[in-house]
């Protein structure tokens, strides 16, 4: 892994960066090795509502979002107040699991806990 102090926006093309957002209309299907993807994080999904998806039109980049709601179902647990925002680490962990299994169900088992009141359909009870 390399760090900089630049901006991403100084570094890629801005066709070629696409900024993660739980807010974007547009869904995930496939990660793009042509691509530059953005983990929009820290965000505080309840005083921060789509900081995020802002941040990126205002850069004028491509928006997407997560598979979850494609792929997963809100569990039936009344504790759960069903967010689709994740950590960085939980984003990384979907993105580095779909990468190597080619598979969004591997990926957000992987990465979304069930707190978030999300599952699989094959583990809803």
């Amino acid at each position: 892994m390399d760090t900089t102090q630049e901006s991403y926006l100084d570094l890629f093309p801005l066709d070629a960066i696409v900024y993660l957002t739980p807010d974007s209309e547009n869904v995930l299907e496939d990660i793009d090795a042509n691509k530059v993807y953005v983990l929009g994080g820290l965000v505080d999904e309840s005083i921060h509502k789509k900081l995020t998806l802002q941040r990126a039109q205002e850069q004028a980049l491509q928006t997407a979002r997560l598979p979850i709601r494609e792929y997963m179902v809100k569990s039936s647990s009344s504790r759960n107040y069903y967010s689709e925002t994740l950590a960085i680490n939980q984003v990384f962990d979907v993105l580095s699991t779909y990468y190597m299994t080619r598979s969004w169900p591997a990926a957000l088992k992987a990465g979304v806990s069930a707190g978030k009141g999300y599952v699989l359909p094959d583990t809803v009870k």
